[in-house]
């Protein structure tokens, strides 16, 4: 699949505008081999954003990351979260005065911050940020994902105004899950591509 160029065909009298840089926000302990995020990283358009501590995430550090890796951007942008790269996304579009440079967002699986297991684990990651975003989202969630339960993903989809996609019976739809590519996530991130 290509995701992107960095060029766009123009109507007369109009400015090119570079096509959307994909940014690829792994969650904790970052993407592995194996990992879809990792296989899409290798794609045109398409950027992992390297975090500073990916075993022990300081949410400061994290938002000024992905603040200016947006601000860096060549142009508009879309982001594809995974975990708490999810919560990252919803942190920063409360604070961040660049959130119209984001076309739209793929969020997979977030992680529940909220709920004791990961809450001791990632502290400053809660509580989570619950307002809508201020540009279109899809949210993917799974019916068995150890990390947040599927009426908590719906939830989160609720309060973010993201459409919300079922995954099925799909663990924390990681490299575990065995997507490889996972074509039907490249489709997804079209939809976002194309608005």
């Amino acid at each position: 699949m290509t995701v992107a160029s960095h060029t766009t065909t123009a109507k007369p009298g109009d400015l090119a505008q570079p096509a959307p840089t994909v940014l690829i926000l792994p969650g904790w302990q970052g993407s592995g081999p194996g990992h879809w995020q990792v296989h899409w990283a290798r794609m045109p358009g398409c950027t992992l954003v390297e975090q500073n501590d990916w075993q022990h995430p300081l949410r400061g550090d994290w938002l000024a990351r992905l603040d200016e890796t947006v601000i860096d951007a060549p142009g508009p942008v879309v982001l594809v979260a995974h975990s708490l790269g999810c919560i990252l996304v919803s942190a920063w579009a409360g604070v961040s005065r660049h959130t119209a440079r984001v076309r739209g967002a793929l969020l997979v699986a977030p992680g529940d911050t909220e709920a004791p297991g990961l809450k001791e684990r990632l502290p400053g990651w809660s509580p989570i940020a619950r307002q809508a975003l201020p540009f279109p989202s899809v949210l993917v969630g799974s019916q068995n994902d150890p990390y947040c339960s599927a009426a908590r993903a719906q939830a989160f989809a609720r309060d973010w105004g993201a459409r919300w996609v079922d995954l099925g019976a799909a663990g924390h739809i990681n490299a575990d899950s065995s997507l490889g590519e996972w074509p039907q996530g490249q489709a997804l991130l079209q939809t976002l591509l194309k608005d």
